[in-house]
């Protein structure tokens, strides 16, 4: 009995490993792809037996261990998240705006998933389709406030000043979310801290109903403002915009307005990135940048909004690209 019992331990049971072959655990598997580790089983990693994990885990056990035994694979760990997820679901769940096709295509090809890389070529067709085949609109409002404040002119001396602060309010929608980024950045919002325009998530930083606080030593006394509100936006609806939406806020300061007055408004100039940085300092300068960039992409313009014939002092601009 007992040489019949060794007699099986010897016999290879997938056809293939020699007597005395180390073999791979029946239960999960821990993985370190290039320093991130994740947890799966078996019958996901040989879904595709075809495939290189396929082949190295239906095998004896893979030589390239780390130091707690951990099958090492020396390839980008944050793209294998995906690798993994097509293992376990048998599509591809890939997040909105994810931009590292290349990279996921390269990582595919290594591991040999030919349903993935048939997958990902025709996300990567689609995405060229739609790129291809593109829709631009952007519009840009300016309302003005009038401002009164006090100043302090010498010892128990204050004078009243009056001054308009003109506050823009661009939106930009584009079926390519490509092209918002590169807008975008041109207009400093890559960590520009100098004055980037705001953001709807900036915006919720604001009060909802904003008004001129008083100062506490009285250098500079802000005493009310007239005109419209301070636009109301919540934090969520910061987090939820899309990525096929931009939407600025920015208001040049008026050279009469104090820099401590200014401040108190809580709101920003808009400069373009640089090298540039220049600052915009009304509509028609915003929209000259988005249609240079629209026409740089391809873009042509479709429609002009209220005059077709003076396109830079228009408030609404469309563009389409075949």
């Amino acid at each position: 009995m007992g040489e019949e019992e060794e007699e099986r331990r010897q016999v290879p049971t997938d056809g293939g490993d020699p007597p005395g072959a180390p073999r791979l655990p029946v239960g999960p598997v821990t993985l370190n792809v290039g320093g991130k580790f994740y947890s799966t089983t078996l019958e996901t990693l040989t879904r595709f037996p075809d495939s290189m994990l396929g082949a190295m885990f239906r095998g004896p056990r893979p030589a390239h261990t780390d130091r707690r035994g951990h099958y090492f694979i020396d390839r980008d760990g944050k793209a294998f998240r995906h690798i993994l997820n097509f293992l376990r679901l048998g599509r591809l769940d890939l997040p909105e705006g994810y931009s590292e096709l290349a990279l996921l295509r390269a990582e595919a090809d290594f591991y040999q998933i030919r349903p993935l890389l048939a997958e990902l070529a025709r996300l990567v067709a689609e995405r060229r389709r739609r790129r291809a085949n593109a829709v631009l609109h952007a519009d840009v409002d300016c309302q003005e406030r009038l401002l009164h404040f006090t100043v302090r002119r010498g010892p128990q001396n204050y004078g009243l000043s009056t001054c308009p602060l003109r506050v823009f309010t661009a939106n930009v929608f584009c079926t390519d979310g490509q092209f918002l980024e590169l807008l975008g950045g041109r207009l400093g919002r890559a960590g520009d801290a100098g004055g980037a325009g705001r953001r709807l998530s900036d915006l919720a930083e604001a009060e909802s109903n904003h008004r001129l606080g008083m100062a506490g030593d009285g250098e500079s006394v802000a005493a009310q403002e007239e005109g419209s509100a301070h636009p109301s936006v919540s934090a969520e609806e910061g987090e939820a915009r899309s990525r096929h939406h931009l939407r600025l806020e920015w208001a040049p300061r008026p050279l009469e307005l104090p820099e401590v007055e200014y401040a108190k408004q809580k709101v920003r100039p808009l400069r373009m990135a640089p090298p540039d940085g220049r600052e915009v300092l009304t509509a028609a300068e915003f929209l000259e940048e988005v249609l240079k960039t629209a026409l740089d992409q391809g873009f042509r313009v479709d429609s002009v909004f209220p005059d077709p014939e003076d396109i830079l002092n228009s408030r609404s601009l469309r563009f389409v690209r075949h």
